[in-house]
């Protein structure tokens, strides 16, 4: 008997844009349609963001693209999101106050499958919230999860667009969420202003870690800041480098001070030591 066909594709899901593959029945659904999918949470709506590829039935992920979306799946949406945005975010909030909870509420997500309900908040630290959950699972009549998240998520979230212009990075394509360090900022010689290296998420912007590695490599081809060279103009030192120009400032003996290619200019290897005074 011949084997069934599967079909594998990749969809983003969740108030988090979860990216994951699933497999399909219907290949005649391509990258950017909506879709209804089943995933680990349950029933819930998703977007294609890869074109089926036909996979062996053994590499088939347990995720499954039930259907394109339909009208009436539209219509269910649009009421859970008038919902989460409005009565049941107000009902949350005001248990997180009658309880005196250091949390802030972010987002609340139906599943439209029914049957879970998702609460995102933040919080400095761990949150007892089991009274909580008690008091939302008795109002609801459904499952209940709440889950704390960091800044960062919560600007996936509620995010739109950069300052560049551009969607959020961490919305149209990331998959993981990895740090940035002020190093990233200076080894680039960005301003070190907090207000134009921060996101909209209060951290640094990820695209500083997009570019360190580039920028690694540049630096690497030019001499370091401080190393005696040979210059077209003459010997001297390099006082400073422009890494993206690939240039460097070189400070010349007689005081001097000239701009060169780091392809002009060659390091003076350091005079051998003298060697030890031989023992009488």
């Amino acid at each position: 008997m011949a084997e069934e066909t599967v079909y594998v594709t990749e969809a983003r899901y969740g108030a988090l844009q979860v990216r994951e593959r699933f497999r399909l029945s219907d290949p005649s659904l391509h990258r950017g349609e909506e879709c209804v999918l089943r995933t680990e949470r349950g029933v819930e709506a998703g977007v294609l963001t890869g074109d089926p590829v036909e996979v062996p039935p053994g590499e088939a992920p347990p995720g499954e693209v039930l259907r394109a979306l339909g009208d009436q799946d539209r219509s269910l949406m649009a009421e859970l999101v008038a919902r989460s945005a409005g009565p049941d975010f107000e009902y949350c909030v005001a248990r997180i106050r009658e309880r005196a909870l250091p949390m802030r509420l972010v987002h609340v997500e139906h599943l439209l499958g029914g049957g879970k309900i998702i609460f995102y908040f933040v919080a400095d630290g761990r949150v007892d919230f089991r009274e909580l959950v008690k008091d939302l699972a008795r109002n609801f009549q459904s499952r209940v999860e709440l889950r704390q998240i960091g800044v960062r998520d919560e600007a996936r979230i509620l995010g739109d667009q950069e300052y560049c212009g551009n969607d959020l990075c961490c919305i149209r394509w990331m998959r993981e969420i990895l740090p940035v360090t002020m190093r990233m900022a200076k080894n680039q010689k960005s301003t070190l202003d907090p207000t134009k290296i921060s996101g909209r998420c209060g951290r640094l912007k990820c695209c500083l870690r997009f570019e360190d590695e580039v920028y690694a490599e540049l630096r690497g081809r030019l001499p370091r800041i401080g190393r005696r060279v040979e210059t077209p103009h003459g010997p001297g030192r390099v006082v400073s480098v422009d890494t993206l120009l690939g240039y460097a400032t070189v400070e010349l003996d007689d005081r001097l001070r000239v701009n060169c290619r780091a392809t002009d200019v060659k390091p003076v290897e350091p005079a051998p030591a003298a060697p030890p005074p031989e023992e009488e």
